[in-house]
């Protein structure tokens, strides 16, 4: 298995968030929208230049910055 940023995650491609790597309010906002240690995600889009990118995190859409992905760590396969 390898550890990538969300950010660098293809679509269409699946993984496993093993940490949030950020601290402060940044944090605690991607904490409380469910993106935690041991959630699976998945890679539903992205925008035409690339930003936001859209996930399905427990049977919701969600759609982040790469701003904000970029302190997001994946196990992928």
């Amino acid at each position: 298995m390898v550890r990538i940023m969300l950010r660098r995650m293809k679509e269409n491609q699946s993984g496993v968030i093993t940490a949030v790597r950020v601290k402060g309010e940044l944090g605690r906002r991607i904490r409380d929208m469910g993106l935690v240690p041991g959630t699976a995600v998945k890679v539903c889009g992205r925008a035409p230049l690339y930003d936001p990118v859209a996930l399905k995190v427990m049977g919701f859409s969600l759609t982040l910055r790469n701003s904000e992905a970029d302190h997001i760590e994946v196990e992928v396969g």
